[in-house]
């Protein structure tokens, strides 16, 4: 059980730091989601967005991070 409350601490923490840094950078962050190879589809009566090219920045960075955090536990 100590494991888990590590886990969902470590969990917390991350989620403050990054509602912190949407609130203070959230206007500096909007090419986030506007990326060369994310896709847009607008028609009439229908809209489809795919931001594959941003989950891939943000997969790449969480995983970073998760690995940075392991070696420290």
């Amino acid at each position: 059980m100590h494991y888990i409350g590590k886990i969902l601490i470590i969990l917390g923490i991350l989620s403050v730091v990054a509602g912190i840094i949407v609130y203070f950078l959230g206007d500096k962050l909007g090419w986030l989601g506007h990326l060369p190879g994310d896709i847009r589809v607008e028609k009439e009566n229908f809209g489809f967005y795919f931001p594959i090219t941003t989950m891939i920045i943000v997969s790449v960075v969480v995983t970073l991070i998760i690995r940075l955090i392991q070696r420290f536990f």
